[in-house]
């Protein structure tokens, strides 16, 4: 079973987090799957990815390049994995769930990362926990301090005192 990890957004917007976590993962070996709701959000991030920083980029490709099997960064609608990622990345309230249950699923973790300020992405995301959990899924929840550090808020299975 993958951990899931759940980051609340309050003080950085998510285009501006995710850059850094995708660097992170790649930093680890990780290939990953970055997974939007629409074709407009997979454009917009595709483009945050190329431009986000003037000195670099971060490789990356979708279903529209060649050989998405070879993409260390892949970026999706679907529930496809071609790259047979390690960390997968949930946006704009893609579901996580289904993912989980199939063969698309990533081998080490499960992030869902939502705009707290956004209601639907919210409740979008209470319901995901609480579906996970009654699953039996290993979940953490971090949110974003004043200072835009992030802080665990919760975890289940509970720890034990």
């Amino acid at each position: 079973m993958v951990d899931v990890s759940f980051y609340h957004h309050q003080t950085l917007r998510i285009e501006d987090t995710l850059p850094t976590l995708l660097e992170r993962s790649l930093a680890c070996g990780w290939r990953v799957v970055v997974q939007a709701t629409s074709e407009a959000q997979l454009d917009a991030l595709d483009q945050r990815l190329w431009s986000y920083r003037p000195e670099s980029f971060l490789p990356h490709g979708s279903k529209r390049d060649s050989s998405p099997e070879t993409q260390p960064i892949y970026l999706t609608c679907e529930e496809d994995n071609p790259n047979r990622a390690d960390v997968r990345f949930f946006v704009g309230g893609a579901h996580i769930a289904p993912v989980l249950a199939g063969e698309a699923a990533p081998t080490e973790r499960a992030v869902l990362l939502f705009d707290g300020e956004n209601p639907d992405e919210l409740a979008n995301a209470r319901a995901q926990w609480k579906e996970l959990r009654d699953a039996g899924q290993t979940l953490v929840y971090q949110q974003q301090d004043d200072s835009g550090r992030w802080v665990e808020k919760a975890r289940e299975p509970k720890a034990k005192a």
